[in-house]
């Protein structure tokens, strides 16, 4: 979920027949109009895919081979965060928002974050955002100050 941005229900139905080289494609689920990402194949995923046997149908599957459901897997997750001792609100859903942080924090665009999320409105991607660095970001939004003075000696009001 890390290095898709996805939702659980759309990473659940992931699988190999997905793949196309170092693309993966998600037709989001829960959007209207099911709208349909090309997402790159970060390195750590390709690690962890190229784990997964050949003949396995989705990536993520129960103890017994079969697909999980979104419940399931948001249990099974929340399980597995209390295990690692991590704090007892940990979800999946909040490596959709850390994803969407980093991003920001990188300093990608709103419109670059929404082609990896799927998101449609500016605010669905403000929500995931806002835990973005803000004092680096307002660090390099002021560098414009600094960038005229080292060109003219003065400060431009």
């Amino acid at each position: 979920m890390l290095y898709t941005g996805q939702r659980r229900g759309d990473v659940i139905r992931m699988g190999r027949q997905h793949v196309d080289g170092q693309t993966i494609s998600v037709t989001q689920s829960k959007s209207l109009g099911q709208t349909r990402l090309e997402l790159p194949i970060m390195p750590p995923l390709a690690e962890e895919l190229a784990k997964i046997p050949p003949g396995q149908l989705t990536f993520i599957q129960t103890r017994e081979g079969r697909p999980m459901t979104a419940a399931s897997f948001g249990n099974w997750f929340a399980g597995a965060a209390k295990a690692a001792g991590l704090p007892n609100h940990s979800s999946a859903h909040g490596l959709r928002k850390a994803i969407s942080r980093r991003m920001a924090e990188a300093g990608r665009t709103p419109a670059q974050i929404k082609s990896v999320t799927g998101h449609k409105g500016l605010a669905e991607v403000a929500l995931y955002t806002a835990a973005a660095d803000q004092k680096r970001l307002a660090k390099d939004a002021m560098g414009f100050e600094s960038e005229d003075e080292n060109r003219t000696g003065t400060v431009n009001p």
